[in-house]
């Protein structure tokens, strides 16, 4: 019996007004994969990556998690997601943003029980044990009271990570977790999602740092103009692309190491 993927998208599109941003995206996200994706700005990837979440609203298409279509149709073919019903889908996917999003009134564990305790009703025991196993985790422990203006950028993405793992989602989604870092805290952070990814966690990443995609991904994606140019394994995607776009993307990006 063929496993049934944990997710699967078909014929996403994602419209702004007249700017078509995402043009009929199609994956299956397998247990365990570990997806890096790839591409210029403005090729619709930190769009693709919210569209899962639903921190914005696909304009048409299916997006199926564990065999439940999510939304209900349309008659003009597109889907309506009641917001009750998305509280629970973003409880199951969880998502770190470039800007970490932390409340800044909050200490460090106070961003991470948040959402324990405002979403999955916790009480504040529970919650404070299950934030300091997390940020145990990411090796943040000591900060827990601390506030997040006394934490460096890249232990303030490790918090946002904490934040995301409390919830214990089936799938993390990481929106250039390193793009807004100095680029000797980004290790840190590259870090702790390696170990993520060694967990074996499904995981998809979206990301510049094309040597560690190598070393990180199961599965490579290469995104241009809102389409899926080019997919498939690291040794493939990365040391012998096939599409042109792909090809001269690389050709940019000749600093990472294999």
């Amino acid at each position: 019996m063929t496993e049934a993927p944990v997710l699967r998208i078909r014929g996403l599109n994602k419209s702004f007004g007249t700017n078509h941003v995402l043009r009929g995206i199609d994956l299956d996200v397998m247990a365990g994969d570990r997806i890096a994706i790839l591409g210029a700005s403005g090729s619709g990837k930190s769009t693709f990556l919210r569209c899962l979440n639903f921190m914005e609203t696909p304009s048409s298409g299916e997006i199926t998690l564990d065999g439940r279509v999510l939304g209900r149709p349309r008659p003009d073919g597109s889907r309506i997601y009641p917001e009750a019903s998305l509280t629970a889908v973003r409880q199951r996917i969880g998502m770190v943003f470039q800007q970490f999003n932390l409340f800044p009134h909050m200490t460090t564990i106070g961003n991470v029980t948040e959402g324990l305790r405002t979403v999955q009703r916790k009480d504040r025991a529970t919650a404070e044990a299950r934030a300091m196993r997390e940020l145990a985790r990411v090796g943040l422990a000591e900060k827990a009271q601390e506030y997040p203006s006394r934490l460096s950028g890249g232990q303030k993405q490790r918090v946002a990570i904490a934040r995301a793992l409390a919830l214990d989602p089936d799938l993390m989604l990481f929106d250039e977790p390193t793009s807004a870092l100095d680029p000797e805290l980004v290790g840190e952070v590259l870090g702790v999602i390696r170990s993520l990814a060694d967990e074996g966690r499904t995981m998809l990443l979206v990301t510049h740092e094309v040597g560690f995609a190598y070393h990180f991904a199961n599965r490579v994606i290469f995104m241009a103009d809102g389409v899926i140019q080019e997919e498939g394994p690291p040794d493939a995607v990365l040391k012998g692309p096939q599409n042109p776009r792909t090809q001269a993307f690389l050709a940019r990006h000749k600093q990472f190491e294999f």
